[in-house]
């Protein structure tokens, strides 16, 4: 009963942060969707005064920050990296394995046993 509370719990913990996650990059989205706009208008107005396209070229860079945030807080890209995480767990799950296996209780032991060695020394 209380490993199902700790899993509950847990699962709880990790929705609270997914979702102040998302809510985060929801409110950055509207100042830089702001920042975003307005550096659109005065871009184009200055590539349009000086008969220069070159100068939208700094638009692309904030472009790509623009639609990562927008696909993150409004888009699909948390499910779509879900579905790969999914996809990676069944189909890939060698690339899961730790460096010389899962850790034991007799590492950890070693591990301990060592450590307090070393402040012995000290």
């Amino acid at each position: 009963m209380s490993l199902e509370r700790q899993l509950v719990l847990q699962n709880l913990m990790r929705e609270r942060q997914t979702a102040m996650q998302i809510a985060w990059t929801r409110e950055f989205l509207k100042y830089f969707g702001t920042f975003f706009g307005l550096a659109a208008v005065v871009l184009t107005t200055g590539a349009i005064k000086r008969k220069n396209p070159a100068v939208l070229l700094q638009i692309l860079p904030l472009s790509f920050v623009f639609s990562y945030h927008y696909d993150v807080g409004y888009g699909t890209l948390l499910q779509r990296i879900k579905d790969e995480a999914e996809n990676i767990i069944d189909t890939q799950s060698t690339l899961l394995e730790l460096p010389k296996g899962p850790l034991t209780f007799e590492d950890l032991e070693k591990i301990r046993i060592s450590q307090n060695n070393l402040f012995r020394e000290k």
